[in-house]
This record gives C-alpha cells, sequence and structure tokens, in this order.
C-alpha cells in the first residue's frame, strides 16, 4: 500500500478532506500534516492530524512566520511517522517544508507539488512577487509531479515565468463520488422566486455587492442563497449586510459531498463567478461550484473572458455575463421562463456524468500516478507496480 504523507496548509479545508477521501478510495495510506486556523485538531475520514502550528487567513507575515518556526521542528514532528513513498506539499508554503521533510526521512523521497490556486502575491512585479516566484522555482527542482486544476493556471502562470520543471497533472475540482447515488434524470424544477446559489468559499465582495443590487432590482422575482464557509477578513459586516438585503439569505456550512445533492436541488442556478483576484486567479480557475451545480442540473453562471466561460462554451452549457453589471444580469435572465429553464436544465443533464464527477476510477488513476512517481524514485518496487 503507498504511503502518502499529505502537508497541507490548512487541515481544516474542506478540499483537504476530499483530498484524503480520494487517496484512501485509491487504496492509498494517509498520514497528514499541517497547519490549523481551530482550536482544536479533529480526525479527518479517520486520520489524525500532526499539527505544525496555527496560522491565520490572509496574513501572509504570520504565515511566513509559522512554516519557519515549523521547519526547525518539522522532524521532531514526524519522528513517530513511518517513512512515505511519496510527499504531498498543497501550496506552497509547504513545499518548503516538503524539503525538510524530505531530509527527515530520506534524500530520495520524491515530492509532488499541488497547487490549486495562483495566489496574487507571486503574480507581483515587485521584489515580493520576484522573490516568492524565484523560492517557487528553487524548491520546484525537487518536485516529481505537480497537480493543478486549470489549464489556465498552466498556461498563464506555470509555463510563462518558467516555475516547475516536472510533468503536469490536471485534477480537475470535480464533485467526488465514488459510487452513483443520485438519479440523473431531470428534477423537477424548484419553485419560484427563481433562486441562485451561491456555494463554497464565500470570499468574493464585488459579487456579494451585485448580487445584492440585482437581486433588489428585481423585486422579488430571483433570491440569492449562500451557504459555506464567508471569509470575514474580506466583507466588513458579512451577516449584517446579509440580514438587510430583503432576498438574500446565507444558510451556513454544508458536507461536501453528503450535502450536495439537496443544497442544489433548492436553487435553479449556480453562481460559477469569483472577482476575488479579478484577471489572475479568478480569471483562471474552474471552481469546485461549476461541477458540483452541473453535476445536479443546475444552470451555471459564468463571466465572459474566464476559463470557466470557455469550459461551459465547450460543453454548450450555462449562461455567460458579457459585464459585471446589474444591467448584463438583467439581460441575461430576463427571458427565463419555467420552459426556457427546463431545456437549459436538461441540457446540463445530458452531458456525460465524467465530465462533473471524480469516480473511484479517477481516485486509482491517481493514486497510481503516485505508486509511478515513487517506483521511479527507487522507493516501490517498479515491478509490483507493473503488476
Amino acid at each position: 500500500m503507498l504511503h502518502v504523507l499529505y502537508l497541507v496548509h490548512d487541515v481544516s479545508d474542506p478540499a483537504v478532506r476530499r483530498r484524503i477521501i480520494m487517496l484512501k478510495a485509491g487504496g492509498a495510506r494517509v498520514t497528514l500534516a499541517g497547519f490549523r486556523r481551530t482550536q482544536e485538531l479533529e480526525d479527518i475520514e479517520g486520520v489524525t492530524p500532526i499539527d505544525l502550528g496555527i496560522t491565520r487567513d490572509g496574513r501572509f507575515a504570520q504565515r511566513l512566520g509559522a512554516v519557519a518556526m515549523a521547519a526547525t521542528r518539522i522532524a521532531a514532528s514526524l519522528k513517530s511517522v513511518a517513512a512515505p513513498d511519496v510527499i504531498v506539499a498543497r501550496n506552497l508554503e509547504m513545499l518548503a517544508l516538503a524539503q525538510r521533510a524530505r531530509s527527515a526521512f530520506s534524500s530520495s523521497v520524491p515530492t509532488v507539488y499541488e497547487c490549486l490556486d495562483i495566489h496574487r502575491l507571486v503574480l507581483r512585479e515587485d521584489l515580493l512577487g520576484k522573490g516568492l516566484r524565484g523560492a517557487e522555482r528553487l524548491l520546484g527542482r525537487n518536485v516529481s509531479l505537480l497537480l493543478t486544476s486549470s489549464p489556465a493556471f498552466v498556461r498563464h502562470y506555470f509555463e510563462r515565468f518558467g516555475q516547475i520543471d516536472a510533468p503536469i497533472e490536471l485534477i480537475e475540482n470535480k464533485l467526488l463520488e465514488l459510487e452513483p447515488r443520485f438519479d440523473l434524470r431531470p428534477s423537477q424544477v424548484p419553485q419560484l422566486p427563481w433562486k441562485i446559489g451561491w456555494f463554497g468559499a464565500l470570499r468574493c465582495r464585488k459579487s456579494l455587492e451585485l448580487l445584492a443590487d440585482f437581486t433588489r432590482s428585481a423585486e422579488g422575482r430571483f433570491e440569492l442563497v449562500m451557504r459555506g464557509r464567508p471569509a470575514l477578513s474580506e466583507f466588513p459586516d458579512f451577516h449584517g449586510f446579509v440580514e438587510s438585503e430583503p432576498h438574500l439569505a446565507f444558510k451556513g456550512a454544508y458536507r461536501n459531498p453528503e450535502d450536495m445533492a439537496d443544497i442544489y436541488s433548492q436553487v435553479h442556478f449556480s453562481w460559477a463567478i469569483d472577482f476575488f483576484e479579478e484577471g489572475q486567479n479568478s480569471t483562471w480557475l474552474l471552481p469546485n461550484r461549476l461541477y458540483e451545480g452541473c453535476r445536479f442540473g443546475t444552470v451555471p453562471i459564468a463571466m465572459a473572458g474566464t476559463e470557466t466561460a470557455s469550459f461551459l462554451e465547450r460543453q454548450n452549457v450555462g449562461l455567460v455575463l458579457s459585464e459585471p453589471s446589474v444591467a448584463a444580469l438583467t439581460q441575461t435572465l430576463s427571458d427565463v421562463t419555467t420552459e426556457r429553464y427546463a431545456a437549459l436544465h436538461g441540457a446540463v443533464l445530458a452531458r456525460d456524468p465524467a465530465t462533473w464527477v471524480c469516480s473511484r476510477s479517477d481516485c486509482r488513476a491517481l493514486v497510481a500516478k503516485l505508486e509511478r512517481v515513487a517506483a521511479e524514485n527507487g522507493q516501490v518496487d517498479a515491478r509490483a507496480i507493473a503488476a
């Protein structure tokens, strides 16, 4: 059984739990070590995290200090861990710790770099941005495989700046569905008013204000339903703002993938737009909510000029806004009737479910890829992998 040491920047990130489920479903044994942003650590899918310290969301200097501190004691933190076959480092700061972890075990342990977002700091043209890119290139010399979630990240960042000279594996942010569990037939359209669902990491103030203005102008014909984890560092008063708006509702957190069918069955449209890092990461990413919403026939709304819009246009589904304005939203949604919505909804459901879903076979394929990386570095018997 392949032994994976998974180093993460936030053990409470729901995406970390999904990746652990994927690795275990693919047949790997997982050791998890990472930073926390809560007071208590809880087991994740039967895996007890190794605590590397506390970090704060949006506080770059504090995170650097925490990483530096963790680097001095990483060997002690991992002293009870059996040598892994491969180390997977999620994000740049964990890639730095992976190098120290390698020396604690064996310099031959291969490192896989998992980069699912391109942070705005590494795109700056000042000394800080150039320094971070230089550090990534230096640390990337020992990387055996790059995992990323959007081809635009490769085109606009990794290839443009020549960051990582390693094979690249695209792992899209698909909904994890190990066994077919949901009826794919067109579902009954939820009752009116029309509801737009914005689920997941809620960090975009521009989206919140735009949707508030739009729903108010629509005078109750449209409502916004939000679920997930709001980044309170990005909103002066998220809960107060939502409560003051007549057609906005925040309904708390949810479990992924367990609650997906339920929460998407309650909305008509999925907001697959993010202006948080407009022109950069937000333009290039393919978000979780894109795949989650489409899996259940929810009609996605994307922004023109983004990778998400290009993806939807290739699939011939969804709606694309020409610009981020109330007028554009009104124009895009003004002709929505129950008949037109049924056609949009049916077009999404007509796509191959594999477009939206990560299956058990996909999990096995990921672990097989990691096994090959380990075999190429002499960590496991290549003949056993071939068998």
